[in-house]
């Protein structure tokens, strides 16, 4: 049986750290089939009014667009051979106004959480106004963190 979180900060270092551990995450969205489609994704985290927003800088592919359109409700699945794991339930919207461009952009650069992120403009040399930059915000419902050495499971669920 799973533990549940009373509040994001009970699992807010395990989940950073598993985060940082594995960078890469698996995101999954449901096409207008319900059929599943999943790719690896590098997002960044930050805490805002205790709770975790997740910023994704990724190309505004057709499919990945047809997708959220459909049905916004993703998840992202972080995994290690160790058997840590974190899967964030959520919803993900694009976020096309020019602050949440630049404010994801400067997470990617800074380290959000610090040690997790990367420079950007290796892909969008344009930096956050570049045409093919765009962002993703993601909003979780619900974060399972699985410990490997005892398979030992934490939920946590926004206040409602």
């Amino acid at each position: 049986m799973a533990a549940k979180a009373g509040a994001f900060s009970d699992i807010q270092d395990t989940f950073f750290a598993y985060v940082r551990d594995i960078k890469y995450a698996t995101m999954i969205t449901v096409d207008r089939k319900d059929r599943p489609r999943a790719r690896v994704l590098f997002p960044v985290w930050e805490v805002v009014d205790g709770h975790p927003v997740g910023w994704l800088a990724a190309y505004k592919t057709p499919v990945k667009t047809a997708h959220l359109a459909g049905n916004p409700h993703t998840t992202y699945a972080y995994w290690s051979p160790r058997q840590n794991a974190a899967f964030v339930d959520s919803v993900s919207a694009w976020a096309e106004d020019e602050e949440s461009r630049r404010h994801a952009w400067d997470l990617y650069v800074k380290g959000s959480p610090p040690g997790l992120g990367y420079d950007p403009a290796q892909y969008w040399r344009g930096g956050p106004t570049d045409p093919q930059y765009h962002v993703i915000r993601i909003d979780p419902w619900r974060i399972q963190l699985v410990r490997g050495a005892d398979l030992r499971s934490t939920i946590w669920y926004p206040d409602s």
